[in-house]
C-alpha cells in the first residue's frame, strides 16, 4: 500500500533527467538508421524483456474501466510511439526552432487537462513554480532567447501534436498510476506501442504492398548498432519509465509536468560534459532557472504548508 501523502515529484524529475542522457546514444544511431527504425526496435528490445509481465498486465486492462482503457491507447499508441515521431519529423522542414519551441506548451497543455479530466486544483503559489520554469526551459533551448520566430505551419502542427500527445501521456499516466502498478503502466506502454510503431513503418512509404519488406529492413539494423539500441531501450527507456510511473503514483499531474523540465536541463549537460556543445550566458540561467523550481517545488509538496497542486489521495497496488 502506498502512503497517499507522500509527494514523489523528486522522482518524476529523476526519472525523466534520465531521458535527457537520451542523446549519448541516439545521435549516433540516427546517423545509420531511420527514425521510424530506431522507434521500433525501442519498442521491441523491452516488449521482450517484459514478456513474462504480459499476462499481468493484460488481466488488469482486462479488468479496467473504459476510461482507463482509452488511457492505456492513449500513453502507448500515442505517447510512446506517435508523438515521438511527430516531433522528429517536424524537424525535416528545415526548421529547427519552430519545434522546440512549441514543445515548451507541453506544461500548459498538460496542467489544463490535468484541472478538466484529473479535476486537481491549482493553488495560487502554482504559477510561482510552472511561469519560471517554462521561461528557463526556453531560455535553455536558444543561445538568444529573443530571437525566435515561428514561420513554418507544416513545423509547427507537427510540434503542437506532439506537445499535446506529451501533455496527454502525462496526465492519463497519473490516471493510469491511481489503478495499476508502476511496471504494469510500463509494459501496456511499451506492448501497445510496439504494433503501433510496426504499423508506422509498415506504411513508411504509402505503399502498403512494400509493409513487410519495411519491417524487414528496420530489423535488419546491424551488429555494430545493437549494443547502442539496447542502451537507448533500457537507460531512458525501460528503467526511466519504471520510475516515472513509480512517482507518477502519488504526485499530481501538474507538479509532474514541471518536474518533467529536468529533461531539458539534463540534456543540456550531457550536451556540454560529453558531446562538446557550449551553452551561452542566458542558457545557463535558463538551466539554473529549470533546476531551482522543480527542486523548490518538490520541497514545497512535501514539506510546505500552502501546496502548489490538491490531488485526490491515490492508493495504487504494488
Amino acid at each position: 500500500m502506498t502512503d497517499p501523502g507522500r509527494d514523489r515529484t523528486w522522482l518524476v524529475a529523476i526519472a525523466t533527467a534520465m531521458w535527457g542522457t537520451d542523446a549519448l546514444w541516439r545521435m549516433p544511431l540516427a546517423t545509420s538508421l531511420p527514425t521510424t527504425t530506431v522507434v521500433l526496435c525501442e519498442h521491441l528490445i523491452v516488449t521482450l524483456l517484459l514478456v513474462p509481465l504480459l499476462p499481468r498486465a493484460w488481466r488488469a486492462f482486462r479488468d479496467c474501466g473504459l476510461r482507463e482503457r482509452l488511457g492505456v491507447l492513449v500513453v502507448g499508441a500515442g505517447t510512446s510511439a506517435l508523438a515521438t515521431l511527430l516531433f522528429t519529423a517536424a524537424f525535416t522542414y528545415g526548421d529547427p526552432v519552430t519545434p522546440v519551441v512549441l514543445q515548451k506548451l507541453q506544461p500548459v497543455f498538460a496542467g489544463l487537462a490535468s484541472f478538466l479530466l484529473l479535476r486537481e486544483r491549482m493553488g495560487g503559489g502554482y504559477p510561482f513554480f510552472a511561469v519560471p520554469a517554462v521561461l528557463g526551459a526556453w531560455m535553455l533551448a536558444f543561445p538568444d532567447p529573443l530571437q525566435v520566430s515561428v514561420s513554418r505551419m507544416m513545423p509547427a502542427l507537427l510540434a503542437l501534436g506532439a506537445a499535446v500527445l506529451w501533455a496527454a501521456g502525462t496526465v492519463f499516466g497519473r490516471m493510469l498510476s491511481r489503478e495499476l502498478s508502476a511496471m504494469e503502466v510500463t509494459t501496456l506502454r511499451y506492448s501497445v506501442g510496439l504494433p503501433t510503431a510496426a504499423l508506422v513503418v509498415f506504411f513508411r512509404d504509402g505503399s502498403p504492398g512494400q509493409g513487410l519488406s519495411n519491417i524487414g529492413d528496420a530489423l535488419a539494423v546491424g551488429w555494430r548498432n545493437l549494443g547502442g539500441l539496447l542502451l537507448l531501450a533500457l537507460i531512458p527507456g525501460l528503467l526511466a519509465l519504471s520510475l516515472y510511473y513509480l512517482g507518477m503514483r502519488t504526485t499530481a499531474a501538474a507538479r509532474a509536468t514541471v518536474a518533467e523540465l529536468s529533461f531539458p536541463a539534463t540534456a543540456a549537460v550531457v550536451g556540454v560534459g560529453v558531446l562538446g556543445e557550449t551553452l551561452t550566458v542566458t542558457q545557463w540561467i535558463g538551466f539554473a532557472l529549470i533546476v531551482a523550481m522543480i527542486s523548490a517545488l518538490g520541497w514545497n509538496e512535501r514539506s510546505g504548508t500552502s501546496k502548489a497542486v490538491g490531488a485526490e489521495p491515490v492508493v495504487a497496488r504494488d
